[in-house]
């Protein structure tokens, strides 16, 4: 692609200076004169042809920079836009993560709160050993 832009832009070199080339000289000047923008133009057409490939590069130069700036923005735009949704899932994942959380805790305190309330209801008669030794699992001898 870049061989061939360059290909057609030598081209385009040669045939502008042979088309000024060609055009010089006292049997091209310009029989009538003409103005442009104010400034009257004198000269053979080979100068007209000149001023006609400058024009043509500067229109070309500014097209290509509008083209460049354009290209740009929207590839800023996409970058923001991808940003955007990665941020966004981030943010979805950690609310969930938090959502769970919550919810962990909130079941530990009910766990919590459930076994201080069975703490305070006695439940009956319990069971206690009569001495310390049958804590140890072995009689003192008598």
């Amino acid at each position: 692609m870049i061989i061939l832009g360059l290909v057609i832009l030598v081209a385009a070199v040669i045939v502008g200076v042979a088309g000024v080339l060609s055009n010089s000289g006292s049997a091209h000047e310009f029989t009538g004169g003409f103005s442009v923008f104010g400034v009257d133009v004198t000269g053979s057409t080979g100068t007209l042809f000149l001023y006609g490939i400058v024009v043509g590069a500067v229109a070309l130069l500014g097209l290509s920079l509008l083209l460049t700036g354009t290209r740009r923005t929207a590839r800023r735009g996409r970058t923001a836009r991808r940003e955007l949704r990665q941020n966004r899932r981030e943010s979805a994942a950690a609310e969930q993560e938090r959502d769970v959380l919550i919810d962990e805790r909130d079941s530990a305190r009910a766990r919590t709160a459930q076994t201080e309330r069975d703490d305070d209801v006695p439940a009956g008669p319990v069971d206690r050993p009569r001495r310390k030794s049958h804590w140890f699992h072995h009689r003192a001898a008598h």
